[in-house]
C-alpha cells in the first residue's frame, strides 16, 4: 500500500492511495518523470533514480533531504508548477543537477 500523501510513477502510470490531493501541478511533476523515463528506455531511469538516492543519501545521511537531492526529482520540482516547461524542456535536463545536493 502506498501512504498517504505519496504517488508511484511506474512507467508512466501514477499510483496512489489517495487521489484527492492530485492536481495540475503534481500531474506535471509527474509528466516530467514521464519524460525522463522515456528518454532512458524505463528501466535505465529506475536503476539510475536508486542509485542516485542512494549516493545522496550516504552524504546527507537523511532519506527526506536524499529524497529531495535526487537529479530526477531536482528538475521535477523546479518546474512541476510551469505548465509550459515540457514544450521547451530539452532533452536530458536533469543530469545539470547530477552534482547539486539540492535545488
Amino acid at each position: 500500500m502506498i501512504p498517504d500523501g505519496f504517488c508511484v510513477n511506474l512507467f508512466g502510470t501514477l499510483w496512489t492511495s489517495d487521489k484527492g490531493w492530485i492536481d495540475k501541478w503534481v500531474i506535471n511533476h509527474e509528466r516530467i518523470h514521464n519524460a525522463q523515463q522515456r528518454e532512458l528506455l524505463y528501466i535505465p531511469f529506475y536503476i539510475m533514480y536508486i542509485l542516485d538516492w542512494l549516493c545522496r543519501l550516504v552524504i546527507l545521511r537523511n532519506w527526506r533531504a536524499a529524497y529531495y537531492a535526487i537529479s530526477f526529482e531536482q528538475e521535477a520540482y523546479l518546474y512541476g508548477h510551469d505548465l509550459t516547461y515540457l514544450k521547451r524542456r530539452k532533452h536530458y535536463s536533469w543530469i545539470k543537477y547530477l552534482k547539486r545536493l539540492h535545488s
